[in-house]
C-alpha cells in the first residue's frame, strides 16, 4: 500500500501530538500538590528492655515416688489419694514369709555361735582349747551378727513408711497385689512448699542468678506473685536451647501442684530503630512510612519487627537521622510539599 506525502505527514503529526499529551500528564510536577502541615520525629537508635512471657508449672519442692525394696504380696494399704500423712506413718505393708524365715534362721545361728564361743572360751581358760579355736568362733559370731542385722533390715523393708509429712497424690497399688523391688506404689508430696519450673531461652538465661526475683501469675488461683530463683540447671537443652530454672514460691493459700503459671522475664534488646505505630501506613501487603526530606514528603517501604508498647521495630527501609512524619494524613503523597509544625521535632 502506498501513502502520499501529505497523508504520512498528518499521521506523524497525530502521533507526536498523542505522545506529547501523555508526557504532559505523567510529568505533573509535585509542586502542584498543596502544602500540608505535619509533625515529625527524628529517628535514633534505641536500646532498652524487652519483656517476654514464659510458661511454667507449679510443683512441690519435696516430692517422692514410693517404691518397694523387697518382693512380696501387699497385705495393707492404710492410705488413699488425698490422705495427709506424717513422717514415719505406715503407707504399705508387704507380707514376705521367706524374709521372716530368714530372720529366724539368722537369729538361731547367732545364738548357737555365741554358745559355742562361750563354751570354747571356758575351755581355753582351763587350757583345754587353743587361742585359734576361740578366735575362729569369735569371727563366726561377728558373721552371724551381720547376717542377723541384714535379715532384720530386709524385714523392715516390708513396712514402707512416709519419708516426710505430706499428701498422697497417687496410689498405684491395692491389697493383694504382688510387688517387686523398684515398682512404684505411691506418690507423696509436701504441698506447703511449692516452686515453679520454667525453661529460659539461652539468650536470656545469662541475665538471671540466685538473687533474681521474677513476677508471675497463676490464672487458676487468681494470684499475682513474685518468686526467687532457687535452682539453675548447669546445662542447656540442645533440642530447645533452653535452661531449666526453678523459682521458690511464697506460702500462699490456693496454690496447688500442677497448676499453670505465667512468668515475666525482662531482658535487654540490642539497639534498634523504633517508630510510633501511627507513623506506619498499611497499603495491602506493604508497609509505608513518610519521611521529610528537603521540605517534601518521601515515601519509604519498610519491614517491621517486634512491637514494644506504642512503637514498632524497623528492620529495613529507614536509618538513624531520618525525619519520620507522625500521623501522616490519608491524602499525603510522595513529593508533596511540607510545613513542619512548630515544636514537633524531637
Amino acid at each position: 500500500m502506498i501513502f502520499s506525502k501529505n497523508a504520512l505527514s498528518l499521521a506523524l503529526l497525530a502521533l507526536f501530538a498523542i505522545t506529547g499529551c501523555n508526557e504532559s500528564v505523567e510529568q505533573t510536577p509535585p509542586s502542584s500538590l498543596p502544602q500540608v502541615e505535619v509533625r515529625v520525629e527524628t529517628l535514633a537508635l534505641s536500646a532498652g528492655s524487652s519483656q517476654i512471657e514464659l510458661s511454667g508449672t507449679l510443683q512441690a519442692i519435696e516430692q517422692a515416688t514410693i517404691s518397694a525394696r523387697v518382693a512380696g504380696q501387699v497385705v495393707k494399704v492404710p492410705v488413699h489419694i488425698g490422705s495427709k500423712v506424717g513422717k514415719g506413718n505406715l503407707l504399705v505393708k508387704i507380707s514376705a514369709e521367706e524374709i521372716n524365715a530368714r530372720v529366724r534362721q539368722a537369729e538361731v545361728q547367732l545364738e548357737q555361735a555365741r554358745r559355742n564361743l562361750a563354751r570354747e572360751s571356758k575351755l581355753f581358760q582351763a587350757n583345754a582349747s587353743t587361742r585359734e579355736k576361740v578366735k575362729t568362733l569369735e569371727e563366726l559370731v561377728q558373721t552371724s551378727e551381720a547376717a542377723f542385722r541384714e535379715a532384720q533390715t530386709m524385714l523392715g523393708y516390708t513396712e514402707i513408711r512416709a519419708p516426710f509429712a505430706g499428701t498422697v497424690t497417687d496410689k498405684l497399688v491395692e491389697v493383694g497385689n504382688l510387688v517387686a523391688p523398684g515398682v512404684p506404689l505411691l506418690k507423696i508430696e509436701d504441698g506447703t512448699s511449692l516452686e515453679v519450673v520454667i525453661q529460659v531461652p539461652e539468650a536470656q538465661s545469662h541475665n538471671l542468678n540466685f538473687e533474681s526475683r521474677l513476677p508471675l501469675t497463676v490464672p487458676a488461683a487468681g494470684q499475682e506473685l513474685e518468686a526467687q530463683v532457687r535452682e539453675i540447671s548447669p546445662t542447656v537443652d540442645p533440642a530447645s536451647r533452653t535452661t531449666q530454672f526453678k523459682l521458690k514460691l511464697p506460702n500462699v493459700s490456693g496454690l496447688r501442684s500442677g497448676q499453670f503459671a505465667r512468668v515475666g522475664l525482662v531482658g535487654s534488646r540490642p539497639a534498634t530503630l523504633l517508630v510510633k505505630r501511627t507513623a506506619i501506613r498499611q497499603n495491602g501487603q506493604m508497609q509505608q512510612v513518610f519521611v521529610a526530606e528537603q521540605g517534601k514528603a518521601r515515601m519509604r517501604l519498610v519491614r517491621t519487627g517486634a512491637e514494644f508498647d506504642e512503637r514498632i521495630e524497623i528492620l529495613s527501609g529507614l536509618q538513624a537521622g531520618d525525619r519520620v512524619i507522625l500521623d501522616p494524613p490519608a491524602t499525603l503523597h510522595d513529593g508533596q510539599p511540607l510545613m513542619i509544625a512548630d515544636g514537633s521535632e524531637r
